[in-house]
């Protein structure tokens, strides 16, 4: 947790800001029941603080042409700092990634990749993703359907005596 205390205010602040960013300080206010000074001061603080990383656009993938979704299951054999430095270097510059984590399990690292079909995945695989450095394995799933996709935090406050505000 930040070293940044939440009152209610910045918790409904920061709920409304994940689920609608352009809104304008003016509605913002408005919806908190604040002065347009406070307010903007109160989210300039909140973004001071790291609590708020970033604004952007939601896009549609499939409008954009990505029709494939895949879940990559990334192995190394040997796992030295440099070879797992080098790796995650390199997945920076790769645009089609869109999330990289290490994991714990049999893998090492699960990556989201958006393509444009499986011609274009499977050359992405073969050219770039087993190519970079100690990767030994790659195990790939594809999403048939997306059920549920959101970047929206669970917004909870626990109160004095316990109990949860959403």
């Amino acid at each position: 947790m930040p070293d940044y205390t939440l009152d209610k205010t910045d918790i409904a602040m920061l709920d409304l800001l994940q689920k609608e960013g352009r809104m304008s300080n003016v509605k913002l206010a408005e919806k908190l029941n604040l002065s347009e000074t406070p307010c903007w001061r109160r989210q300039k603080r909140l973004e001071e603080a790291g609590l708020i990383k970033g604004y952007q656009a939601d896009l549609d993938p499939r409008l954009l042409g990505f029709g494939v979704l895949a879940f990559v299951q990334i192995c190394f054999s040997i796992h030295t700092d440099d070879s797992l430095a080098q790796f995650e270097k390199a997945i920076q510059e790769i645009p089609q990634v869109l999330f990289c984590h290490n994991i714990s399990g049999e893998a090492d690292y699960l990556l989201q990749i958006v393509s444009e079909s499986l011609e274009s995945y499977e050359k992405l695989s073969r050219n770039v993703i087993r190519r970079l450095p100690g990767v030994t394995s790659i195990k790939t799933s594809f999403s048939l359907r997306e059920v549920k996709a959101t970047q929206n935090l669970p917004i909870i406050d626990h109160g004095p005596s316990g109990e949860k505000f959403i």
